[in-house]
């Protein structure tokens, strides 16, 4: 079966996750993949530990059913060997400061010169244009220039998230959708156009509801004031008598109810919402309520009402759930070049027909492992290859 993106060219010169989590779920659709490494190890995600053989086990989730050249495209040969490659792509991926690319002689006016139907996706933390355009940031300089982080945490502390969320949310989630946008477009006009895709921005957008409230004079500013960051009782993590925690989110007062009267406690109905003395009060006997069971004797129990209450699961847990299972979210393949198995996960948002989780899956490429066989394909000759490996412009796995 045909997959939607089936026949589309996409050039990923980007690194860590961004970028390589975006050119994912665009291989996942269909497209074929070209990750482009420079000659001086590559891609810094290959060396996080830990590695299953010489390959980290990061790298190879991120970076699975891609096929991998190594060029250095500090030299004119190295950058000629990418030109060819634009001139039969549609999309093209980059994650470097502003500006680098244009002293390459690869910036987007550049490339789109060459072949105008190419989209160019840039991804960086504050954009082209920003005044904070050159400086230097991770995930969490991200989420606290764009207010996220500021509100989350506990008792007025902040905390970090357990995951990437500018990473995975301004840098791969919102590009694909730029990049598929930018598509759509193409085909009515027959040209690419530059996606400027900056982390802060994305990971800012997710913040819409919070924004609004506190223009609107909502007061939450202080991690953990807004109602869905710790502040409802109906509607945060509770620790259960083993220590493991019960993800209770009965927003509504209807589900709030119906949990209450699952525990035999409706009285309490009407106070989800509750504040001052009288949530101090049922605190305390919710805390002694739920430490009344184990998490999972609280799963069993509630699982017959409907009321908005999950458990927390670990990784392990997560992988092994009844509703992963069933989706096909986690998955396993071995690499033969490294004698080791990893993980991996399927994260298309949208199962679309055609675009179910991978059965045959490829491996992560090792560093240049795919060189000579897109040199040969990009029209170069045998003794071309043999001079570009020579001089150092591109790296072939042995």
């Amino acid at each position: 079966m045909s997959r939607p993106l089936d026949g589309l060219r996409v050039l990923d010169l980007t690194r860590l996750l961004p970028g390589p989590f975006a050119s994912l779920l665009l291989a996942d659709l269909g497209a074929t993949v070209l990750k482009v490494e420079d000659t001086q190890g590559g891609d810094y995600a290959r060396y996080f530990p830990p590695l299953g053989g010489r390959m980290s086990a990061v790298f190879a989730a991120l970076n699975r059913d891609k096929t991998g050249i190594a060029l250095d495209l500090k030299q004119a040969a190295g950058r000629e060997v990418l030109l060819r490659l634009v001139d039969r792509a549609d999309v093209l991926l980059e994650s470097f400061r502003p500006g680098v690319m244009d002293r390459l002689g690869l910036g987007a006016d550049a490339l789109a010169a060459r072949n105008p139907r190419l989209v160019y996706c840039s991804i960086s933390g504050y954009g082209q244009d920003s005044p904070l355009a050159h400086r230097a940031g991770h995930d969490f300089n991200y989420l606290a220039l764009a207010g996220l982080a500021g509100v989350t945490g506990v008792d007025g502390r902040v905390v970090l998230p357990g995951i990437q969320v500018a990473d995975i949310a301004g840098g791969a989630l919102y590009p694909v959708i730029g990049v598929l946008a930018a598509l759509n477009e193409r085909t009515r006009t027959g040209l690419g156009r530059r996606v400027d895709a900056a982390m802060t921005d994305g990971v800012a957008g997710l913040g819409i509801m919070l924004q609004a409230k506190a223009f609107a004079g909502a007061g939450i500013d202080d991690p953990g004031a807004d109602e869905l960051a710790g502040a409802l009782l109906c509607y945060r993590p509770w620790r259960c008598a083993d220590g493991r925690t019960l993800a209770v989110a009965a927003l509504e007062p209807k589900f709030w109810a119906a949990f209450c009267a699952a525990v035999g406690r409706p009285e309490l109905a009407s106070d989800g919402y509750a504040t001052g003395a009288r949530k101090v009060a049922v605190e305390a006997e919710l805390e002694r309520l739920f430490a009344s069971r184990t998490r999972d004797e609280w799963t069993a129990f509630l699982a017959a009402h409907d009321c908005c209450v999950e458990p927390v699961l670990s990784l392990e847990g997560a992988r092994e759930s009844p509703h992963a299972r069933a989706r096909g979210l986690f998955g396993t393949h071995a690499h033969p070049g490294e004698g080791a198995t990893f993980l991996h996960v399927f994260p298309n948002p949208a199962l679309l027909p055609g675009a179910e989780p991978p059965v045959d899956v490829r491996p992560a490429p090792r560093l240049g492992e795919h060189t000579r066989t897109v040199l040969a394909e990009a029209g170069y000759t045998a003794d071309e290859i043999t001079s570009l490996l020579a001089t150092g412009a591109a790296v072939a796995a042995e």
